[in-house]
């Protein structure tokens, strides 16, 4: 009789099991870290961009004429 050659599979069952797992656990967790990594950081950004958007103070006094022109 013939030995059966599934069985060398069925003995690489659990390695290949927990070597599929790392695999897929490793792939979720890169995405969770990520996704939260740019959730807590999310408003560092937005606080960059507000202030970029505003106007630069001026450091010397403007001087406002209050006269008006006749013509």
């Amino acid at each position: 009789m013939k030995a059966k050659r599934s069985a060398t599979i069925g003995a690489l069952h659990p390695i290949l099991f927990f070597a599929v797992m790392y695999v897929v656990v490793l792939f979720f967790s890169i995405f969770i870290c990520s996704s939260l990594f740019y959730s807590f950081n999310e408003s560092d950004t937005e606080d960059i961009a507000v202030k970029s958007e505003q106007p630069a103070k001026q450091s010397f006094p403007v001087q406002v004429s209050t006269a008006a022109v006749i013509r």
